[in-house]
């Protein structure tokens, strides 16, 4: 815990920032969010004192950066362990670690994002190019700086609607926060900003990219079970053809009877390759989200941005 005392709201988040040192980066971008939020709304509600005095204050009462960081990472351990899925029981021999993915729920969480992945990336790539267009049509007017703004702030919230959609499916860690917007500022310069933002191209990155990812995600799936269980079924149906159980339009070509287990077989390990496969684009996918859409915590010499 650090001894050193802030003065001012921006030395209080430096010091915060360094005992976070090393923590998740959605995790301190939730921290640091909470911590300036609580310190301006209390320093706005006292105008009359000097800001150094009333820190002090609210610093007594909120905590010392040392201490609310432990306290974050204390909090963050209970609600990780919370919210994790049970893990799969751990298996001793090959077969046993390549068939124990059904019983994996990562993989079909992973799944069903892929599955949802084309939504939300035509919602996405649709907005986002409708913005872009629009802002560049709209900066020679009066609304072009308000209109910029206003997309801007609407891609941060998909942001964080889309960090909550791959925690939930995909496990990765992603901010509850939004980055605090800090002191206020004009407009021109929420606008300077905002370029200067590497969250800005990378948010918008992340929604043109989506488009793509979603349209292979899906496809990848829906290929992938759809001719596993043909492969797996298809046998059977046969034999039941041949058995007289079940009648067939058209005419039935079938390999060699000896040869249809196989097919079956083949079947199950192309469905199991298809889980793990899903299983690792999931966690490829949410590495991908946090580098694009969170933003690694600054240096405490680094202005802040809106």
């Amino acid at each position: 815990m650090t001894a050193a005392t802030p003065r001012t709201v921006e030395e209080y988040l430096d010091l915060l920032r360094a005992e976070l040192q090393g923590a998740d980066r959605a995790l301190v971008q939730d921290a640091l969010y909470d911590a300036e939020e609580h310190l301006r709304a209390e320093l706005a509600q006292h105008p009359e004192e000097t800001d150094e005095t009333m820190l002090g204050r609210i610093v007594a009462s909120y905590g010392a950066p040392g201490e609310v960081a432990d306290a974050y990472r204390s909090n963050e351990t209970r609600v990780q362990a919370a919210l994790r899925t049970p893990p799969p029981k751990p298996k001793h021999t090959t077969l046993g670690r390549f068939f124990g993915v059904y019983s994996d729920p990562r993989a079909y969480l992973s799944m069903a994002y892929m599955l949802l992945a084309l939504a939300t990336g035509i919602f996405y790539f649709t907005f986002a190019m409708m913005g872009l267009s629009l802002s560049a049509g709209f900066a020679v007017l009066v609304i072009g700086i308000p209109f910029f703004l206003l997309f801007i702030g609407t891609t941060r919230v998909l942001a964080l609607a889309e960090g909550r959609i791959v925690e939930t499916l995909l496990g990765t860690r992603m901010p509850r926060r939004p980055v605090h917007p800090g002191p206020p500022m004009g407009w021109m310069q929420r606008v300077l900003e905002m370029l200067k933002d590497p969250r800005t191209w990378g948010t918008l990155l992340y929604l043109l990219l989506m488009l793509p990812l979603g349209l292979f995600y899906f496809t990848f799936v829906i290929v992938g079970v759809v001719c596993s269980l043909a492969l797996t079924i298809a046998p059977i149906a046969v034999l039941l053809f041949h058995a007289g159980v079940i009648t067939i339009d058209g005419t039935v070509e079938s390999p060699h009877p000896a040869l249809l287990p196989l097919v079956s077989i083949l079947g199950i390990v192309l469905l199991t390759v298809t889980l793990h496969l899903s299983r690792g684009i999931g966690y490829l996918h949410g590495q991908l989200a946090k580098s694009l859409l969170v933003r690694a915590p600054r240096t405490a010499d680094e202005p802040a941005v809106a």
